[in-house]
């Protein structure tokens, strides 16, 4: 069972048609959990300003011959394109797929407004992405005179109205139940799990909607003859604990027993801030990739600078032409957010990852050249210690100067400041 599934016959009268009277819809007292997620978000960004595909299976990708499909319209799924499937194989599905490559900016923005939308009516919001997020509403109900599933109608109205696209949204009295409502109520609807009702809503449901249960946890189970969430249920957490371990054992036991005491957590910190490219040619040319380096070293940097965070760690990724992937981090003395910093302990990380001189050929350990680079930042603190000060320094003070352009592009735009060497030849 995915993210998203068809919602079951018998669950049908969970869902809420918002043209009947509300006095017909399931009960949500006590549903104080919200998820809202929007419909095939970033195809629908793009849909607002093409209106003539509407009608057509459409899927935002790159332009590149390694491309991937980042989203795709629900006519697009109807024969197979997935996110993350690669282009070729999107196209062979579905020979009159249209590709938009995507709008940088467009989907931040949406995604802002949307959130502000979930924000005036609660506090307690906790975004999982740019298209989802929790909502607490149990405390908002009085002041705003409403009800759980009410409340979901509004912001419904309010993301079509506001900024055309359509959203779905899952009630439930405890979290992950909720993600599991919206996801039955897509596209385009509610889907109320009455508390009475949480347990015959859940057990019929296979295992895999399970929140962490994983294509290998899967298997275990279905190879332990549990098939459903009500055969977990059923189990005795010792049997559980003896066969997955005791922390799997004990959360997939409360979950199946509708028990959840996760809370909304508004503003959870980020873990870390990465940034990778997949290159259109496999790359061994030294140069160039501590060009990409840079390139990714600045989005870094730039992410951090915009979420007033620094990192203490920095890691690069590098997946060669035969698939094999690895990485490599070093922590630094103080925490950063300057991309000259990021950049020079990445380059000198693949100078380790190779175990060669600097030279201009790079071809990895094994002699294959490299597919995809990337660049990640952990370790992350808001940096209220300050940067470390070295007072006999006479060199550049290179944060004031990636904060000077950070202003530049905030009036003039993201290309108008940017490192000498990553300028094309032709705007030298």
């Amino acid at each position: 069972m995915g993210r998203n599934t068809g919602l079951p016959a018998r669950l049908a009268r969970f869902r809420v048609d918002e043209s009947t009277p509300a006095s017909t819809w399931p009960d949500d007292t006590g549903c104080g959990f919200l998820h809202v997620d929007m419909d095939a978000f970033f195809a629908a960004v793009e849909l607002r300003s093409r209106p003539e595909l509407v009608h057509r299976p459409v899927a935002v990708a790159g332009e590149g011959p390694r491309s991937v499909v980042t989203s795709a319209n629900y006519i697009a799924r109807e024969y197979g394109v997935r996110s993350a499937m690669p282009v070729g194989a999107a196209r062979r599905l579905c020979p009159g797929l249209v590709c938009i490559p995507p709008s940088r900016g467009a989907y931040s923005e949406v995604s802002r407004g949307v959130m502000e939308i979930f924000r005036e009516l609660t506090p307690l919001v906790e975004p999982l992405s740019l298209d989802e997020a929790f909502l607490d509403v149990s405390g908002a109900l009085r002041r705003l005179g409403s009800t759980p599933a009410a409340l979901g109608a509004r912001i419904r109205a309010r993301v079509v109205a506001e900024h055309g696209i359509t959203c779905s949204v899952g009630v439930a009295p405890v979290k992950f139940v909720a993600k599991l409502a919206s996801g039955m109520a897509k596209p385009d609807g509610i889907l109320v799990v009455p508390e009475a009702d949480l347990l015959g809503y859940l057990h019929p449901l296979p295992v895999s909607a399970l929140w962490g249960v994983g294509k290998r946890t899967e298997e275990h189970l279905l190879r332990l003859g549990m098939h459903t969430i009500a055969d977990i249920a059923r189990t005795p957490r010792t049997s559980l604990r003896r066969s997955l371990g005791v922390a799997t054992g004990d959360h997939l036991h409360a979950l199946a027993n509708g028990r959840d005491h996760r809370a909304v957590e508004p503003d959870s910190p980020d873990k870390s801030i990465s940034a990778e490219r997949t290159f259109d040619v496999d790359q061994a040319q030294r140069d160039v990739l501590e060009r990409e380096l840079l390139r990714l070293s600045e989005r870094v940097a730039g992410s951090l600078r915009s979420k007033g965070l620094r990192g203490r760690t920095v890691s690069i990724k590098v997946r060669y032409s035969d698939f094999r992937t690895v990485t490599r981090a070093r922590t630094l003395v103080s925490a950063t957010d300057v991309t000259h910093q990021i950049h020079a302990t990445a380059v000198a990380l693949l100078a380790e990852l190779d175990g060669v001189a600097p030279d201009t050929t790079l071809k990895g350990r094994q002699g294959s050249p490299i597919r995809l680079i990337g660049v990640r930042a952990v370790g992350l603190g808001d940096g209220a210690d300050g940067e470390q000060l070295e007072f006999a320094a006479e060199g550049p003070r290179w944060r004031d100067a990636e904060l000077a352009a950070d202003v530049a592009r905030s009036r003039f735009g993201t290309a108008a400041v940017r490192p000498a060497s990553l300028l094309s030849p032709d705007e030298g």
